[in-house]
């Protein structure tokens, strides 16, 4: 059998594949992720002069630089597994360690033993970030199992912008105990960066289901929130992120006890990709010609 142009010795396409990346190329993502450690260590040294609102607008540009990083990987397919570690060493400082120390410079400081919440979220962090490198670091999933730290992190350091806002100095959530409560959002935080619930991706945009619409749409705001309205924006924003999961998951732990799901979950799973359905229900005409069930059957690979 005869190799096609593609596939033969010498060849251009062959040529090319081999020809090394310049390293411009290969040292671009890796740019962007110190940049996310500087601006992580920024936040610390903004934080320990009491410039919380420096602070939190750093960790938001670490979290811009920590999502470039990747996206500029995946495009010049110049990813690489010490890309990947150093990542995760960056993500630990900035947005485990970095939001725990505004926390305490802006909230504890005056307390002998508060700082442990500090510890138990930076804790969370990173075992958080060692998880997803067992677990999920290079393949393709559409959610996250736990809650990410970025988005963790800058829940927390936006706190003190969202606190200097009217809307929270001039309604009744300035007259909540905030004090007392972070206590229990830096808890609560941890542990479900630690826990299995199921948190969204960056929502799949288009214009042919209604899940697409709806992605762009939420897309659209999150861009006019972040851009007219930050301080406003953020916290509550992310806090409404961090209970979705939550509500989300029990959702769906409810819809599980209910009799017959384990037949709608063989509908659901093909949903979105009408050619994977057809050939699923096709696999299974051929498997069971009397069209009885035969059980649960497994997502194709």
């Amino acid at each position: 059998m005869s190799q096609s142009p593609e596939a033969r010795p010498g060849s251009e396409p062959a040529e090319r594949a081999r020809r090394p990346r310049p390293r411009a190329v290969v040292a671009l993502p890796n740019g962007f992720t110190l940049a996310n450690l500087f601006f992580g260590i920024f936040a610390i040294v903004s934080a320990s002069r009491g410039d919380f609102d420096a602070a939190a607008r750093f960790i938001v540009f670490g979290a811009i630089a920590d999502t470039l990083d990747g996206r500029i990987a995946r495009a010049t397919k110049s990813g690489s597994r010490f890309g990947e570690e150093l990542d995760s060493l960056v993500d630990a400082i900035s947005f485990g360690t970095a939001p725990a120390l505004i926390m305490y410079f802006a909230v504890f400081q005056s307390s002998r033993w508060e700082w442990i919440f500090c510890f138990f979220f930076t804790a969370c962090a990173v075992m958080r970030l060692a998880r997803f490198n067992v677990e999920s670091a290079g393949r393709k999933t559409t959610h996250f199992s736990g809650l990410p730290s970025p988005a963790a992190g800058m829940t927390l350091a936006t706190y003190y912008w969202f606190s200097q806002t009217p809307l929270y100095t001039e309604t009744i959530i300035g007259d909540l105990p905030w004090h007392q409560m972070l206590r229990w959002v830096m808890l609560g935080l941890g542990m479900l960066m630690i826990s299995n619930v199921q948190y969204a991706k960056v929502p799949t945009v288009n214009f042919r289901t209604i899940k697409g619409l709806l992605g762009f749409l939420l897309v659209i705001g999150t861009f006019v929130g972040v851009i007219f309205l930050p301080k406003k924006f953020f916290f509550p924003a992310l806090m409404a992120y961090v209970l979705y999961g939550i509500l989300r998951t029990v959702f769906l732990g409810l819809l599980d006890r209910l009799p017959g799901r384990d037949d709608a979950d063989d509908d659901d799973e093909f949903d979105d990709d009408p050619g994977t359905r057809r050939r699923s229900l096709r696999r299974r005409s051929k498997q069971n010609p009397s069209g009885s069930h035969t059980g649960h059957e497994e997502s194709p690979a």
